[in-house]
């Protein structure tokens, strides 16, 4: 046995173990389709820098076959191109963690012969998978840069795939080949895009990350309905993926050096946000705040500002500037959460009506109801 075969076969078991559960068929994909092609290079954080890692040899091969997401390209740079000094910047493209890719295939229940449209073909890895559950014919995947286009394209077909692989705008004029049996995103949204809806057939299923700006999303499991629109919940496991650059989602403008202004005590303090579970609830009641470093709100829209300081042993000091004080929203959410016993993402309903309404739900044990418009 190569090493490379026992690293996959070890990375398929490790995905069984951590997963409720998964199909033989999810899993066989796994096992059937080598991950490091897709991935020649990748980096890791030193510091303020991200450092490519490369090279055909054990290390990389053990990192290659972990359940880790392995950034790919940052600020436009792929991996395999940087300087060995690295590159600052943003991460744009990354392989997410094959668990969590698991658990989204498993959701999207793709058959053979299922037309599938793919939204984000990154490094291709995920299309493979895609290829392999439903055949190469019937996998259409885009991505809006030409150099991940062109080299997922030529990935795919080393290790024998050759599906539709296009230059095109995820929330754009749909690609040829549909309507589609099934869509799957691999980049997260706030909204579903109304293209998403028209291009799926009755009773075909949508599985996207619904982007969230304090730093909870989570991954939807939508089936299209009869009038047009569509309904499902959210899968357990939490999941941050990069944004669809154009769904007009909008960017935090306006962010003083220094928040100055009103005062007060908080017994709830900005720790509360690195629940990944909370704060996609609370998200839920700020969908245009973004989080920012040192416990930082700030709404773009109305130039609402808070900072929350922590101090050990004592309450937190919030300082808030603008129209509103965005805080007493968390603290508000919070209580919230807690009086309804923590809810889970999977407790929670998206429904996507045909008038483009959106609408995320959730049902308490004692039949009160509580919903957010997307």
């Amino acid at each position: 046995m190569t090493a490379e075969l026992e690293a996959r076969i070890l990375l398929a078991q490790e995905i069984e173990r951590g997963a409720s559960v998964l199909s033989s068929r999810v899993v066989e994909a796994f096992l059937n389709v080598p991950r490091h092609p897709f991935v020649p290079a990748f980096y890791r954080r030193d510091g303020a820098k991200h450092v490519p890692t490369r090279g055909h040899n054990h290390e990389w091969l053990q990192a290659v076959y972990t359940d880790d997401v392995l950034v790919t390209e940052v600020d436009g740079v792929r991996a395999e191109d940087a300087p060995d000094s690295g590159v600052a910047g943003d991460a744009t493209s990354s392989s997410t963690a094959p668990g969590l890719m698991a658990e989204m295939l498993e959701a999207l229940d793709v058959r053979p012969g299922d037309r599938v449209w793919e939204i984000g073909t990154g490094t291709g890895y995920n299309a493979a998978l895609l290829c392999h559950l439903a055949g190469a014919g019937n996998v259409t995947t885009v991505d809006r840069t030409a150099r991940l286009v062109d080299a997922a394209r030529e990935r795919l077909r080393e290790v024998g795939f050759e599906p539709a692989v296009l230059r095109a705008d995820g929330a754009g004029a749909p690609p040829p080949g549909g309507p589609f049996d099934r869509i799957v995103a691999t980049c997260a949204v706030r909204r579903v895009p109304r293209s998403w809806l028209e291009q799926c057939v009755t009773g075909g299923v949508i599985v996207a990350p619904i982007g969230n700006t304090l730093g909870g999303g989570a991954v939807v499991h939508l089936t299209k309905l009869p009038d047009g629109g569509a309904a499902g919940r959210f899968l357990h496991r939490p999941a941050a993926f990069m944004p669809l650059h154009t769904d007009g989602s909008t960017a935090a403008t306006g962010l003083p050096a220094q928040v100055t202004g009103r005062r007060r005590a908080s017994v709830v303090g900005a720790r509360v946000l690195d629940d990944q579970a909370f704060s996609f609830w609370a998200g839920l009641c700020l969908p245009r705040t973004v989080l920012r470093g040192g416990g930082t709100l700030h709404d773009p829209a109305d130039g609402s500002t808070v900072r929350v300081d922590d101090h050990p042993g004592r309450p937190s000091t919030v300082t808030a500037s603008g129209p509103r004080d965005l805080w007493q929203v968390v603290e508000s959410a919070w209580n919230g959460w807690r009086r309804h016993h923590r809810p889970r993402r999977e407790w929670l309903t998206l429904t996507v009506h045909g008038d483009g309404t959106q609408v995320v739900g959730f049902t308490a044990p004692d039949g009160g109801t509580m919903v957010w418009l997307l």
